[in-house]
């Protein structure tokens, strides 16, 4: 690529961002008006969704002390060191179970569902607001501000759940009940009505005019457990990177404020009081266990002493020396560790394996107890034999005696505990539902339908813009090797003078020339380019071969019956005798132009059922006449391919000073290229930014297929666009 490629290519792409940017010039209001229109849709969003508040609480799970009979002995083997990240989250896991759950659902009875029919759209708006129920609105089924419904009773049987019910106000505190359209009965406020072994309902407060209806759903327990599951909410406050808090946060979302606090407070209260629970049942499971070793235990006291004093009878008497009492002393020490040991083993065999870290420090710890034991047995075997039996039996007294009295100790502390217990759950802040709801957030609603807005309305002005590649400049027409005439401005005013007609062939209107601008509004911009077109025409058709001129297009809605018409309009102004003939036998309309009818004209004339000069009107512009396209025939193509088309134009000819002849589009049939093979000089209207240039091209060559040179091509409908005057530099003045 050369460095002059490279420079066309960059400004090319200039160019093209430069007509971009004149396109949403271009349609800036279309932007502004379809942005609004987003605004408008996002602030009814705003004012007509339903509010969606969220209440909150906060709870602290503190480190969960175990209750052990053992006491100190417990916390040395570490029952007590419990990872807090675990506690937190089996709270967690406990807060959202169908346990705590299940007993908020039962206590509210948020299994049963009440809500009123209310008008589409609005009736949220309406019931918020309290807007009161007008007049017109009487006896309707759409409930209004302050008319509610309150349930006391409502049980149905199990294969009535999740059925909708329908409560219908009857006025002064009575009403019907309904399921699927079909009467169950009839009742009052405050009195039970049953229906046949399968309904119970008990209504509490009906304010509502005759005619409301309620919906009454009683969903199945399940069910109302998940719903409430999905609305409950319950993070660890930090701890996710730190070492952990403990502190919950319970949030719960809904559509009531005064229900998301009673729910939530319910949540707090029940998960409390099952954890109290949990703490007083562990306590129990202590006492339980105590109680059934205080028995056993008097039992072998109560033996020991008495082998113990049967021993001294037969004896009469040993004192025990000093180092026999020493010695069980320490048997007591020991053996009542050892108890304890074998306590905490049965505990810890509940919990853990004996491969845990805790398990192996009991283990050792009472390994070493049975060896101090052993050494002292040592020592007392080296005793007297009187000394030793004595030391024995007293040994299993005194031992037996201190556990006992420990476990009676350890019955009392915790029969204190379970009576004291209050959990390791601490509430911090109660429920608080804040006034403001967090969805739908108006302010942020608002701004993001109008950036919405703003950004479907410029992607959809750019893509229409980039997908419409219609002519706009009379440069991309000439670069086709093509002589542009004349660019005609749209005129304002022509459009006051278009009709909109239907032909039978077709679904929609169609705009037409329905009357001569240049007879109207001869002052115009567009006919002073028109008028400029007939000077430059003066000068291409000196040399041509007759005075006949066709005007074509490539599609139908260029606007070439509004260039022949003004065209033939101006000339005949100028002094000229011109005739318009409409050679489009299938949708021509010259003959509106001039007030005419249709029939009567062109294939009349081909035909030979009238003859010329029954054909030829004239009209208000002197020295101008036309023809019309006459009766739609059912072969209007070999009608001009007859050789009495030939015959009758260069009579014509000798007629009149110029004969303007009107034809069909080009790439939609044939005619203009028969047509226009019988004229010096050929004209292709060209509407701006609605021909591509492809159609163009197939168009011309067509027409040079067909034989047919064209003198040029008229551009009309040219517009002062931003999309045009920045990416191409187009510029049209008015010289008044």
């Amino acid at each position: 690529m050369n460095k002059a490629s490279i420079v066309t290519q960059t400004r090319d792409e200039e160019i093209d961002f430069r007509r971009l940017y004149g396109i949403l010039v271009d349609r800036r209001w279309s932007i502004f008006f379809i942005t609004m229109l987003f605004s408008l849709c996002g602030l009814g969003y705003v004012l007509l969704a339903t509010p969606i508040y969220q209440g909150d609480a906060l709870v602290q799970v503190e480190r969960r002390s175990t209750l052990s009979p053992l006491g100190d002995v417990g916390q040395f083997f570490g029952q007590m060191a419990q990872d807090s990240e675990v506690i937190t989250s089996a709270e967690i896991q406990i807060l959202k179970s169908r346990m705590v759950l299940g007993q908020v659902v039962d206590r509210l009875e948020l299994d049963v569902s009440i809500s009123p029919r209310t008008l589409p759209v609005i009736g949220g708006f309406i019931l918020r607001h309290d807007i009161p129920r007008p007049d017109f609105m009487q006896g309707k089924p759409y409930a209004f501000g302050g008319e509610s419904l309150s349930v006391g009773v409502f049980l149905v049987a199990d294969h009535l759940r999740e059925s909708t019910f329908t409560l219908r106000s009857l006025g002064n505190g009575h009403y019907e009940l309904l399921l699927d359209k079909q009467p169950l009965g009839r009742g009052s406020v405050g009195n039970l009505l049953q229906i046949g072994e399968d309904i119970i309902i008990r209504i509490s407060a009906l304010e509502a005019a005759p005619g409301v209806e309620f919906r009454l759903v009683r969903r199945s327990r399940l069910a109302a457990i998940r719903s409430l599951e999905s609305r409950l909410g319950v993070v660890e406050v930090g701890g996710r990177r730190g070492p952990s808090t403990g502190i919950l946060n319970l949030t719960l979302t809904g559509t009531d404020p005064g229900e998301i606090r009673s729910t939530l407070d319910a949540v707090i209260e029940i998960f409390l009081s099952q954890n109290v629970q949990r703490q007083s049942a562990e306590a129990e499971k202590g006492l339980e266990f105590l109680r059934q070793q205080s028995p056993e235990l008097k039992n072998q006291l109560s033996t020991a002493e008495e082998r113990l004093n049967n021993y001294r009878s037969e004896m009469n008497s040993v004192d025990l020396s000093s180092e026999s009492k020493a010695a069980i002393n320490q048997y007591v020490v020991i053996d009542r560790q050892l108890n304890d040991l074998n306590l905490a083993e049965s505990e810890l065999a509940e919990r853990y394996t004996p491969n845990h870290p805790s398990y192996q420090t009991l283990l050792r710890k009472r390994q070493q107890l049975q060896s101090e034991r052993a050494e002292l047995d040592m020592r007392v075997n080296e005793l007297p034999a009187a000394q030793q039996e004595v030391v024995r039996l007293t040994r299993d007294v005194e031992v037996t005696q201190a556990i006992y009295v420990n476990v009676l100790n350890k019955m009392q502390e915790l029969e204190m505990a379970k009576a004291g217990t209050v959990g390791n759950v601490r509430i911090i802040d109660q429920a608080l539902v804040p006034k403001n709801p967090i969805q739908p957030a108006k302010k942020a609603g608002l701004v993001i339908a109008t950036l919405l807005g703003a950004v479907v309305a410029t992607g959809y002005v750019l893509l229409r813009g980039l997908l419409q590649r219609g002519v706009e400049t009379p440069e991309q027409i000439e670069a086709l090797g093509l002589s542009v005439y004349a660019t005609v401005p749209l005129s304002e005013a022509q459009k006051s003078l278009n009709r909109r007609i239907r032909f039978k062939s077709e679904r929609h209107n169609q705009e037409v020339t329905a009357g001569l601008l240049a007879e109207r509004k001869p002052d115009e911009v567009a006919m002073e380019a028109v008028r400029a077109l007939r000077t430059s025409l003066h000068f291409a058709m000196m040399d041509s071969r007759c005075n006949r001129m066709a005007i074509t297009g490539p599609s139908p809605g260029t606007g070439k019956s509004f260039i022949s018409l003004n065209l033939a309009a101006v000339c005949a102004q100028a002094g000229q005798r011109v005739l318009v003939v409409d050679a489009d036998m299938r949708k021509g309309h010259v003959h509106l132009a001039f007030g005419g009818r249709g029939a009567m004209g062109l294939s009349e004339l081909l035909s030979n059922r009238r003859e010329l000069d029954e054909v030829i009107r004239s009209t208000s512009v002197s020295s101008l006449d036309y023809i019309s396209r006459g009766s739609v025939p059912p072969n209007p193509s070999e009608l001009l391919m007859h050789e009495r088309l030939g015959h009758y134009l260069k009579e014509l000819s000798e007629r009149y000073d110029l004969v303007l002849i009107d034809t069909p589009p080009v790439l939609a049939v044939t005619d203009a290229a028969v047509i226009a093979k019988l004229c010096g000089t050929t004209l292709m209207v060209v509407r701006f930014q609605q021909n591509p240039l492809r159609e163009v091209r197939i168009a011309h060559r067509r027409l040079e297929i067909s034989g047919v040179n064209i003198k040029g091509v008229i551009l009309n409908a040219m517009e002062r666009k931003a999309a045009t005057r920045y990416g191409y530099g187009y510029y049209n003045y008015a010289y008044k």
